[in-house]
């Protein structure tokens, strides 16, 4: 499986250093190169622009905006040039570019109303290594630039936000479009990263391949672009029997629709066979909206037991309850030894009573793995990646962390954040969908962390077409249900 990626900020400073020093690129030559990618990417999405205020720390950040408003003043445009800290303290590459800004006639601005009026604003503030919550005339800048109503293009890192646990610490930039340098930060794409960003744009700075040989990404990535790849045609000779049976548990009284929306599903994205099992005041219902659904009313563990034994995966909870015959049905399927996928309340069950396993795969909310790993949404939220391998860790197999930038950790493997999704996806039986779709994959032959990324990458392209359609509010489960087949059948896509 294909995927891009992803390097802290100090991996990323190794390879600038390993540019310079290695490769023999001078830093005032990669300062001018990101100047430039940024001037030509703000002309090409905020057309026409008279006006440009770019707003610089003293750093190398802010000789990459230096470079932009030396660009901007070169080309005729009003540049507004702010500087936030002491100009004497600009140093090194970042001088030289600071100097030659100022050789076209700019005068630098300390913060005023005056410096967030132009048509676009360049936030060239903070940039990769911020490790600390944003104060002082710092956070006012952002502050004002937030309050502008103005684009903001930000170069390389939203100021504000960790590059990479995608934390915003405290007065962040929300950006229209960030530019990011040398390597792709995972705090883009995750916990707030996804809300400050806009659309993020990459830039190499024609860096050589070599020198990303010897420093380890930290994370990897998944777009659907590259996730697309991991459904071919189908041969001619196929059958049901080649892609599986997967075995849905859940359906409480009330909860019916959440065991039919996972089930569908799992059809939807393949799967040969599709069996749910659930309370049985309302099976014939299901059974008669769906009939391609085996349903089945299960009273009690014996009789969940005999369908476990035709299936290759099961997953349960979505609707399970936690009355006594959710307990005593997630207590069945404990007892089988064949993959599982575990989600809603059975992961509350799970939570009270936790075992570890290596063959199943756990689809926690914030909210669900606070209470697996006895914290707070806030601190899930503080930093994601340590609460996706603390889930792992914790229960054995893998973890599909979700919310905007899900993360899939497995033992012994790179995090991996799945791109993609949108606001519309904040509403009831989501969840129950992308249950479905990664039992059905592993039911297909995938292995558990594949189907998770897969799984979540299909969900999450199958929930923008829909939004694209009719907007993210309103977007339902069954809208993007009506999207997966599209999204496994790449040639339509």
């Amino acid at each position: 499986m294909q995927t891009t990626p992803l390097y802290d900020a100090q991996a990323t400073r190794a390879i600038d250093r390993i540019a310079i020093e290695q490769a023999g690129i001078p830093g005032l030559t990669l300062m001018e190169r990101a100047g430039a990618r940024s001037f030509a990417e703000l002309v090409q999405h905020c057309p026409d622009p008279r006006s440009v205020g770019v707003l610089c720390g003293t750093g190398n950040n802010g000789g990459d905006g230096f470079v932009v408003a030396r660009l901007a003043s070169e080309a005729g445009l009003d540049v507004q040039l702010t500087v936030i800290g002491e100009p004497g303290r600009i140093s090194g590459d970042a001088r030289i570019c600071f100097d030659a800004a100022l050789a076209t006639g700019l005068v630098p601005q300390g913060l005023s109303g005056d410096s967030v009026t132009a048509d676009v604003l360049v936030d060239a503030l903070l940039g990769t290594g911020l490790d600390r919550k944003v104060d002082g005339a710092m956070a006012d800048a952002i502050a004002m630039m937030n309050a502008c109503k103005r684009p903001v293009v930000a170069l390389d890192v939203p100021s504000g936000l960790h590059s990479t646990t995608g934390r915003a610490q405290g007065e962040t930039v929300r950006a229209a479009m960030t530019i990011t340098f040398i390597g792709m930060k995972p705090g883009l794409f995750t916990a707030d990263g996804p809300a400050c960003c806009g659309n993020i744009v990459y830039a190499d700075l024609d860096v050589p391949s070599s020198c990303y040989d010897t420093v380890p990404p930290c994370a990897v990535a998944l777009h659907y672009e590259q996730a697309r790849q991991a459904f071919p045609p189908r041969l001619a000779t196929a059958h049901k029997g080649d892609f599986g049976h997967v075995l849905i548990v859940g359906g409480a009284p009330g909860f019916a629709g959440a065991g039919r929306l996972a089930a569908e599903a799992a059809a939807r994205v393949g799967a040969g066979l599709v069996t749910l099992a659930t309370h049985p005041q309302h099976a014939a219902v299901i059974a008669a909206q769906r009939p391609e659904i085996m349903c089945h009313g299960v009273k009690d563990a014996a009789a969940l037991r005999r369908l476990c034994a035709r299936a290759n995966v099961i997953a349960v909870g979505p609707g399970l309850g936690q009355d006594v015959w959710a307990r005593e049905m997630f207590a069945a399927v404990r007892g089988e030894k064949k993959a599982q996928v575990l989600d809603a309340d059975a992961l509350n069950l799970l939570a009270n009573d936790g075992d570890i396993r290596d063959d199943r795969i756990i689809t926690p909310h914030p909210g669900e793995a606070a209470r697996l790993l006895e914290s707070t949404t806030a601190q899930i939220h503080e930093n994601r990646f340590a609460a996706a391998a603390a889930l792992a860790n914790r229960y054995g197999g893998v973890a599909l962390l979700k919310g905007a930038g899900s993360i899939v950790f497995q033992a012994r493997a790179l995090p991996l954040i799945v791109r993609g999704g949108n606001p519309g996806m904040a509403s009831g039986g989501m969840g129950d969908v992308l249950t479905g779709i990664i039992a059905s994959l592993v039911a297909q032959g995938h292995d558990h962390a594949a189907a998770a990324a897969l799984g979540a990458s299909l969900h999450a392209q199958a929930a923008d077409w829909a939004a694209a359609e009719g907007g993210e509010r309103g977007l339902l489960a069954a809208d993007v249900i009506g999207q997966l087949r599209r999204a496994v059948n790449p040639s339509l896509a």
